[in-house]
């Protein structure tokens, strides 16, 4: 990365710098600051642009990192680059093409930290530095090409948000790392659209994001998010007006990202017995309890990547935390109506989908159709696209991408969506799913 004249440059100021980041590293580990301003010298950082700028290397990263407030607060290339003692060993032990081996590629949130203690305490709280961890977790994640999941190109490519500690850099874009940028609804829908959460294309096609859509490019999107609404009787062409998903899931710039009923949109600890059972069916779908309602090992997995409200308290928790931001624009009452007949979509689709899975547990329990050795004595819904058979196609395509429709529309206030994507199609796979049961059924008894 440096030849000629900026090679010592950088190798004295570099040390400097890395002297001043280990020395503020253990203070934040001993817990003595909270933030920190950090006085980086500006030999240390310019010979980074000077090679990068002799080379050609990189010059979209330069641009926007001086356009950036890390460059205006003397933020230096290095204080990212040179990773902390207590990043991640994956990072840390990478190869660099850096002529200064000490430098690497990645980031470790550990070096964000550094100023940015408070934010990384509660994204290590949260969902998604779960991400990794949720993907990996999944049956057959592993049998899938390198590239589609190590490589990112694919699931990868969304889950590596929970990568290594964490990747501020997928809601904050590298170099500009800019607040404002994060609070746009456009950054969260990279992977937040499509199959199976396509909460983007639900926000902005609801009348919140119709709101947005029209008025979005006059509003201060530099206004922290706590501020949005402060002062309800003060009227400005410049303060949103419409929440974005930040300001609904990151209420004052917190960055745990969590929600009531989680990814998967079940909960344990159900006081309504009827919805209760037709969750134990939907649980054996998923693998996290067996035929007679114990948890099984994938139970730990499901605790483990948070990806279910485990009891009353923790999903009531964040159930009000919603209401509050809510009730900045909306009386608490409207709110609690819509929430609480978005709880009720989810019943209705769990009467759906529990009848799916009881018919094609009897398949299996009839042995019409051949259970592989590794597979639990029922569907499996966590495979995915990794089943044999149509009808268990059927049944995965129901539950992870038109369940999924029904019940985040109606969080996401799009009666398009919950009704003509999600329960008219889960209505049809029913249709489709018993009709293919007794044609199976009928074919065994058939002379």
């Amino acid at each position: 990365m440096l030849r000629g004249w900026s090679k010592w440059l950088w190798r004295g100021t570099a040390l400097l710098s890395l002297g001043a980041l280990m020395l503020l590293w253990d203070a934040v580990g001993r817990g003595q600051q909270e933030t920190a301003q950090v006085e980086v010298p500006e030999e240390a950082h310019q010979a980074c642009v000077n090679c990068h700028t002799q080379r050609k290397i990189g010059l979209g990263a330069l641009r926007d990192w001086l356009r950036s407030s890390h460059a205006q607060s003397g933020v230096g290339c290095n204080l990212c680059h040179l990773p902390v003692p207590n990043a991640p060993e994956e990072i840390r032990s990478a190869s660099t093409t850096c002529e200064d081996k000490r430098v690497r590629r990645l980031v470790s949130p550990q070096n964000c930290r550094l100023c940015h203690a408070q934010q990384v305490r509660q994204f290590a709280a949260g969902k998604h530095a779960l991400a990794w961890v949720a993907m990996m977790a999944m049956p057959d994640t592993a049998r899938q090409p390198e590239t589609i999941i190590g490589g990112e190109k694919g699931c990868g490519g969304c889950h590596r948000i929970g990568r290594h500690e964490g990747k501020c850099d997928s809601c904050h874009t590298r170099h500009l790392f800019a607040a404002a940028e994060a609070r746009r609804p456009e950054a969260c829908r990279t992977c937040h659209m499509g199959f199976d959460h396509p909460q983007w294309e639900m926000y902005i096609t609801s009348k919140h994001g119709s709101i947005y859509a029209t008025e979005g490019q006059n509003w201060n999107w530099s206004l922290p998010l706590g501020r949005w609404f402060a002062r309800p009787t003060v009227a400005s062409p410049a303060t949103p007006r419409t929440p974005t998903c930040a300001f609904c899931h990151l209420p004052n710039g917190d960055h745990a990202v969590k929600t009531a009923w989680g990814f998967l949109a079940v909960r344990l600890a159900e006081k309504d017995e009827e919805w209760a059972q037709l969750r134990n069916t939907i649980f054996r779908g998923l693998g996290v309890i067996d035929a007679q309602g114990q948890p099984t090992e994938r139970f730990q997995v499901v605790q483990q990547g948070q990806v279910a409200r485990l009891t009353a308290e923790e999903w009531q928790a964040q159930r009000d935390r919603m209401l509050k931001q809510c009730a900045q624009c909306h009386s608490p009452s409207f709110a609690r109506v819509h929430l609480d007949r978005a709880d009720a979509i989810i019943k209705e689709s769990d009467r759906l989908m529990a009848e799916a899975v009881e018919t094609v547990e009897g398949l299996y329990r009839d042995g019409l159709l051949p259970r592989p050795q590794d597979r639990p004595p029922h569907p499996d819904l966590l495979r995915f696209y990794n089943v044999e058979n149509p009808i268990e196609q059927k049944l995965y395509v129901m539950f992870l991408e038109h369940r999924m429709r029904t019940f985040q529309g109606a969080f996401h206030l799009n009666p398009d969506y919950m009704h003509w994507y999600g329960w008219a199609e889960m209505k049809r796979d029913l249709v489709e799913i018993k009709h293919e049961a007794e044609q199976l059924r009928r074919a065994k008894t058939a002379p």
